[in-house]
Parts: C-alpha cells; structure tokens; sequence
C-alpha cells in the first residue's frame, strides 16, 4: 500500500519525485508520474487559496488518487499542507529546501506548463539547470488531437461523455461516497438503491441522466445502473443526487462507502405519466447496464 507521508514528516532519502496537483491523474499526469517512486503535491487545490472563486471541483477524491497512484507503482505520497505560509516560499527554496533538503531528489518529473515558488516563478528550466537532481519535463498529451487537460475533463463530465472522459483519465471517471437512507421509491418498486449522502460525497456529479457503473464497496465491485438528478416522476426530490441500483444483488449498504465508476450514459432524465412505465424504464436500464458493462469488462 502506497505510503502517505505530511512533507513535515518525510524523511530525506533518494527519491524519484513527480510533482503536481495532479487531479484526476489523467493520461498527462501519467506520464509526468512514469517512473517516479514519489508524487510530490498539494492539499488543498492550491487555487482554495489563492484564487478561492475559481477553486475547480477536485475531480478525483483524495482516497481515490491515493488508490489510482497506487494502482500504478508509487511508493508514497507527500504531501505539502498548502495554505498562505507556503506561497511565500521562494521557488529557489522550493528546489534547495524541499526537493534537495527535506526529500533528496535525485530525479525530477513536471509537466511542461509546471509552475512553481512564489508569485509562480519557478519553471521546469529552473528546475532543469540544477546540477542536484536530473529533471525530465513531458509535453502535454493529446487526446483527439486535443491536449488532456483537468478542465477539458470537467467539462466532458458535465457533459456526462464518459467515454471521452475515460480516454482522457485513463481509467472511468469516479465519484465516492456514503450510502444514507432515502425514501425508499426504488425498493417499493422493486429496484432497491444506494443513496449517496450530498453532504459526504466526494467527487461532482456527471450531468443528468442514467448511467452504467461499476459499484465497488469493501473492494468488492458490482455491476449497477446510477440515476443523477432529482427523479422529475416524483415531487420533492432534491436536485442532482446520486443514487446506484446493484444488478442482481440486494445488499445492505446504509452507512456504509460505494465507489461508483461511471462507463456510459444511457439516457437523460425523463418524467414518466405512470409507475408502470418508469418500472418499464429501469427494467429496459438495467438491461442496458448490463450490456454496457459486459462490452467495458
């Protein structure tokens, strides 16, 4: 299990460090991450402090980007606290204070548009005329001939093109959160579902609509079909909620954490005239979410 480590407590020691905030570790920060046995980054978004009314919506939860990294071979996650005391540091102290004095850099890896020390004036050719450490600087990477982007992804999740979004992580777009007790529609239908706590969901939420999902709870995944939105067939129900239909499985989920992987888009919210054609509708979704899901595995 990858080790997560404040940089207050990281020992000095000979490391690989890719640096960024690397939100979503999409296929760009990928590349950044290749090789490294370190990720270097920053919590909060370092926009929460400088620029709070432009902070983005974090597309990857923390526990989830600690779970993707390890997935892909780091060994630790250190992480700089970053708040007003840090943008006051220099980008000169940044390379002699932190990467060389507290983590012994022997490798760097940045993004090409890195930036780094106070008033951002730290580049990857400060980084790369420091005799102390070899610096590896990669391009950014093109989807579609588009360059990937943590906005050009927030977008194709509003959208709720989770194919496109997919191309661009890596990995299907995921959202993660607590199972809470909801009105219990679905199960008097016979569609029993997770609902996830607004309050303790990590991860936005795609557009609208119906999707297929992989469900993962306890490290156990489920095949499911997901409803995003405020389900217009009844009055009352609260706008854009997340609630996840397990195929196949009735288990108890209440307080318990669901990791939902988003596949496919099966269709937008609809209102339906009668119980007897919505049951018809997310019989014909369960059905499709299987399908969806059988062609993804």
């Amino acid at each position: 299990m990858i080790k997560v480590t404040p940089l207050g407590e990281a020992e000095p020691r000979p490391r690989k460090i890719a640096i960024g905030t690397f939100d979503g570790v999409h296929v760009g920060h990928r590349a950044v991450i290749a090789g490294a046995d370190t990720v270097l980054t920053f919590e909060p978004h370092p926009l929460e402090v400088l620029h709070p009314a432009a902070a983005p919506k974090l597309i990857m939860p923390f526990e989830v980007k600690r779970d993707v990294l390890d997935g892909l071979g780091v060994e630790e996650m250190v992480i700089i606290p970053f708040d007003e005391s840090f943008t006051r540091i220099t980008a000169e102290q940044f390379i002699e204070e932190i990467l060389v004095g507290r983590l012994g850099a022997t490798e760097v890896s940045v993004g090409e548009n890195f930036r780094f020390g106070s008033k951002a004036r730290g580049t990857p050719e400060m980084l790369a005329a420091c005799d102390l450490f070899s610096t590896r600087v990669e391009p950014l990477v093109e989807v579609g001939g588009e360059a990937v982007s943590s906005t050009r992804i927030r977008a194709l999740v509003a959208a709720g093109d989770m194919e496109q979004a997919r191309r661009c992580l890596g990995v299907p777009f995921m959202i993660e959160g607590t199972v809470v007790t909801g009105d219990q529609r679905g199960r008097e239908l016979g569609f029993p579902t997770a609902n996830l706590d607004p309050a303790r969901l990590e991860g936005f939420l795609p557009a609208d609509g119906v999707y297929a999902a992989w469900a993962t709870v306890d490290g156990v995944r489920y095949p499911s079909a997901v409803s995003i939105g405020n389900n217009p067939t009844f009055e009352g129900v609260p706008q854009h909620q997340a609630e996840a239909h397990l195929l196949d499985v009735d288990l108890d989920l209440y307080g318990r954490t669901i990791e939902l992987a988003f596949v496919a888009r099966l269709r937008g919210m609809e209102r339906f005239d009668s119980l007897e054609a919505l049951i018809a509708a997310i019989r014909a979704d369960a059905d499709d979410a299987r399908r969806a899901l059988s062609v993804a595995e």
